[in-house]
């Protein structure tokens, strides 16, 4: 049927669907061979429900839109477009293409196109389709889809069955749909990281395209603003609004391999999608269809038990509005006397922010038994119609603090009570700044991390989801969001009292689901002696703190400027004219078409859809490798980071009543273990530039102290000659000698004695880079030399040490047969990625042989901080930081040499007595009045 007048488009926004089946259905967790299906179920379901409910109606074509890859031509015009979303979680990963598959098997047209999004592509198809005298339903809910609505093009929001026509834009987005765009290029979008104009809103920016009919005119009447702060914005960021439309403006004119006639609906093949049904063992959704269409459903062999999905306890159902306000001492004790006969208490705290540091405590929700759970507002102020605030008086209906604190610290501090809590280290940091301490813990979200590392994230919202199939009331129904976004405290009690306690119920179902699981999946020993016993010490580091000197990055800052002035001028001499070297677009135009560079494989550079040529790092560091201008480009990008990352955002971290930063650790950041540090990141300062090290200058020690610093010397290479049993490289480390030199030694004959840097250098370079299972391609860059040569480096270190490709295929094989692996200490970290084909399959290889290595030396540095409070207890010293291998003290001068001795004796024999290593593990020390010095 040719598509033409009374034709009617149905568009699917398949992203919408996936990640709708993700996170808002039950997942089915995995196929008989460990696959990930829970996704791909629910979008069946979704898929299913789709064709019955516009079964008879008066569609005549359909398809489903997908993104084809995260790159898209709008990431060449700005390369921090969509940066700050998050990674795609580990087990929705594979699930991708089988969504494409189920689509098919439906007989939907599945649609997408490299280096454009699904937006673009639906963009064209809607205005092809209107072009055409058709009508267009474009399914989903996604705003930047609004500037298409009108002229027979109509947006439907499964979720809310709601059809959102020209009125609906307007009212979401205050103009047209032809103005929508103009709208969204002034307020820009948080979660797309388009810039925007800083400071205008939605509303705002609506009122200015209002009065002054488009965005264009608006900008060459910007002088005419009376506000001077708007107007300034509009003339200072007018290159940044005019590039923020462009990443908005969607492309109807997208190069499309199809036309709207192969679009048309199709029944589905019987023998198709019940064959991919069968496949997915999807028995329920099969015998559904098959009923449906009048055939025998597949035989779907029996599920087998899953051994590592726990056991949900029966339990009553979620019911906020059961939960109880405690308002008065008398109420409170009975719930105390609950805990005391119970024996263990789950407990949240709700505060006026997420820095424990800074905010205040608003209240703590307590449950004793599923369904039971209460709230304890404390500090809830009172409503006010005419204040969007609210006032500065008390809400009525709560305790006073300091007595309901007096009553639940004897609880808190009660060995013989556990204390359950989701992320627990952050309530006991709230609660220890009202001098309350806990004693006797657990932690839901530990629980799950050591079940299920690499398997799904660890946070409230999504385990609930996930094991107990309830979706959390979500906080920002209660406080809003942008600028009309309230605190905590400003919540109405009635809704506090259903949000918050509701979390500690849920936390107490979640304990009640993992806990018993740490026998059955064998990692009791790991969160016993690895998770739980770590939350105290990083508690207590982070309240620690350290000492950052507002000078001394001030002063960096001015001088990475004047460094960076420096190269610019460099690469102005390099280039043969002035340009903007934050330009990608500019430099672009430099390197390819006036110098004429070609990369190493010999290939075309890349370019974007607008003509841009792509200069990310990796194009870069390739051309480093051939000319001066690229790695000059690099060195200024370096220095610009560590400005704004670093010497400048730091300032803004260091605490007004401590005058130290306080950084956060996440024991559940990374998959194999290691910690994660947040609000600053201290554990990504670059220590391999000179530029990077001097950061470490303005971290310094208390007037009478000094910093010692204690790293572990080369300890994954430790590992790996260790557990690869490699004894070349053992005897090197038994034998004291310059590890990176007997390598260079080892493989390209050189006595030690006549080794040159350059050479050493390249070993090093292999050394860690085999770890990680760098490849040629990526030690090129490294080491900035031809790809052939790199990969010539490779060949021969494997030659040399076969043993550590033994080790690499074994690790393989194991992750592929029990769907994990795992570290000395018995840490499992899954990997549901390891039989995927594909480009993600590189990369779950790599990861899989490095998860052992990595995650043993994360052990052996958790054990040592495990052991490290008690060990110094009796000197006047603080443990401060972990940076991976690293850990930090400050010490009083006279203590230094003795705190040395003793950490350096509990971090060498910190794998004691659980694992006995062949080669000893060497701890370097330092010590100074600033982290450089000591490091």
């Amino acid at each position: 049927m040719a598509f033409g007048k009374g034709c009617h488009l149905h568009l699917i926004d398949g992203s919408a669907f996936i990640f709708r089946a993700y996170h808002a259905l039950p997942p089915l967790t995995r196929k008989s061979d460990g696959l990930p299906i829970g996704a791909v179920s629910g979008f069946c379901n979704m898929l299913q429900r789709y064709v019955e409910g516009n079964a008879g109606s008066d569609v005549t074509h359909v398809a489903v839109i997908f993104d084809k890859g995260s790159h898209t031509f709008r990431n060449d015009l700005y390369d921090l477009y969509k940066a700050n979303r998050d990674e795609m979680p580990e087990d929705l990963r594979p699930q991708i293409p089988l969504t494409r598959r189920a689509t098919e098997a439906f007989n939907i047209a599945c649609k997408e196109i490299e280096n454009y999004e699904a937006d673009d592509i639906i963009a064209t198809l809607a205005c092809q389709a209107r072009e055409a005298g058709g009508r267009v339903t474009i399914i989903s809910s996604d705003k930047d889809l609004m500037q298409l609505v009108g002229d027979g093009v109509v947006m439907l929001d499964a979720m809310k069955n709601k059809v959102i026509d020209v009125e609906g834009v307007e009212e979401k987005f205050g103009v047209g749909p032809d103005r929508v765009v103009d709208v969204q290029a002034l307020a820009g979008d948080s979660v797309d990281n388009v810039p925007g104009a800083p400071g205008i809103g939605i509303k705002t920016a609506a009122l200015l395209i209002n009065e002054y009919g488009s965005l264009e005119e608006l900008l060459d009447r910007a002088e005419d603003i009376k506000q001077p702060k708007r107007r300034q914005t509009l003339i200072d960021h007018r290159e940044q609004i005019e590039l923020s439309k462009k990443l908005v403006q969607l492309d109807c004119e997208t190069p499309l391999d199809f036309t709207l006639d192969d679009l048309e609906v199709r029944e589905p093949e019987p023998d198709t999608l019940l064959g991919f049904l069968a496949e997915m063992e999807f028995r329920t959704i099969s015998k559904r269809i098959a009923d449906r269409l009048g055939v025998e459903p597949p035989v779907v062999p029996e599920p087998t038990p899953d051994a590592d999905a726990p056991d949900r306890p029966e339990a009553p159902a979620i019911d906020p509005e059961a939960y109880e306000c405690v308002a008065d001492a008398a109420t409170l004790q009975v719930w105390i006397d609950r805990i005391r006969a119970r024996g263990h208490v789950a407990i949240d705290t709700e505060t006026t922010g997420l820095n424990e540091m800074l905010c205040d405590l608003v209240g703590i929700s307590l449950a004793v038994e599923p369904g039971q759970a209460c709230y304890i507002p404390l500090a809830h102020r009172a409503e006010a119609e005419d204040d969007l605030f609210g006032s500065d008086a008390m809400a009525e209906g709560q305790m006073d603090m300091e007595e309901a604190l007096g009553m639940l610290q004897p609880v808190l501090a009660d060995d013989s009570i556990l204390k359950i809590g989701q992320n627990l280290k952050y309530d006991m940091k709230v609660l220890s700044r009202y001098g309350c301490q806990f004693a006797s813990i657990d932690d839901t979200m530990l629980l799950s991390y050591a079940l299920n590392a690499g398997l799904h994230n660890h946070g409230m919202d999504a385990l609930s989801e996930r094991y107990l199939s309830h979706r959390p009331i979500e906080i920002k129904s209660l406080l809003g969001t942008g600028k009309s976004q309230k605190t905590f405290d400003r919540v109405p009690l009635a809704d506090a009292v259903k949000y918050a306690a509701e979390d500690a119920d849920i936390t107490l179902r979640l304990w009640q689901t993992f806990r018993p699981q740490l026998h059955q999946t064998r990692v009791t020993t790991v969160y016993e002696t690895l998770e739980r016993p770590l939350i105290p010490v990083l508690a207590q580091m982070e309240r620690t703190g350290i000492k950052v000197d507002r000078d001394t990055l001030s002063r960096m800052s001015n001088a990475f400027s004047q460094k960076m002035a420096g190269l610019e001028e460099e690469i102005y001499g390099l280039a043969g004219r002035k340009f903007n070297v934050g330009s990608p677009k500019q430099l672009g135009e430099i390197l390819f078409d006036e110098m004429s560079l070609s990369m190493p494989d010999g290939k075309a550079p890349k370019k974007g859809k607008t003509g841009a040529y792509g200069t990310g790092a990796d194009v870069l560091e390739d051309l480093a490798t051939l000319h001066d201008l690229p790695r000059r480009i690099l060195d200024w990008r370096q220095l610009s980071k560590l400005k704004s990352t670093y010497t400048d955002a730091l300032q803004e971290h260091i605490n007004p009543d401590t005058g130290r930063v306080h950084t956060s650790y996440s024991q559940a950041g990374a998959n194999t273990g290691r910690l994660a540090s947040t609000d600053p990141n201290l554990q990504n300062i670059p220590v391999r530039s000179e530029e990077g090290r001097r950061i470490r200058e303005a971290f310094v020690a208390e007037e009478g102290k000094v910093l010692v610093s204690l790293d572990y010397s080369q300890i994954e290479l430790r590992i790996l000659a260790h557990v690869a049993g490699i004894e070349a490289l053992r005897d090197a480390f038994r034998d004291g000698q310059d590890i990176h030199a007997a390598t260079a030694s080892e493989m390209f004959g050189v006595p030690l004695d006549e080794m040159t840097p350059d050479v050493r250098r390249q070993a090093k370079a292999i050394n860690f880079g085999v770890i990680y299972g760098i490849s040629g391609f990526g030690l090129a860059r490294n080491l900035r030399i031809p790809r052939d040569e790199a990969q010539g480096f490779i060949d021969r270190y494997f030659e040399r040490f076969p043993g550590i490709r033994t080790y690499m295929d074994e690790t393989v094989a194991f992750a592929k047969e029990h769907g994990f692996v795992q570290t000395l200490f018995g840490r499992k970290i899954h990997t549901p990625e390891i039989n995927a084909k594909g480009p993600g399959a590189g990369f779950a290889r790599r990861a899989a042989i490095n998860a052992p290595i990595q995650g043993t030396a994360a052990d052996v540095i958790r054990r040592a901080m495990i052991r490290m409070p008690d060990a110094i207890a009796e000197l006047p010293a603080r443990m401060l930081l972990q940076v991976h291998d690293e850990l930090l003290f400050e010490v009083d001068e006279d203590a230094a040499d003795r705190l040395t001795e003793v950490a350096r004796e509990v971090m060498e024999q910190a794998s004691l007595p659980a694992v006995r290593f062949s080669i000893p593990m060497i701890v370097d020390a330092g010590t100074g009045s600033s982290w450089a010095a000591a490091h």
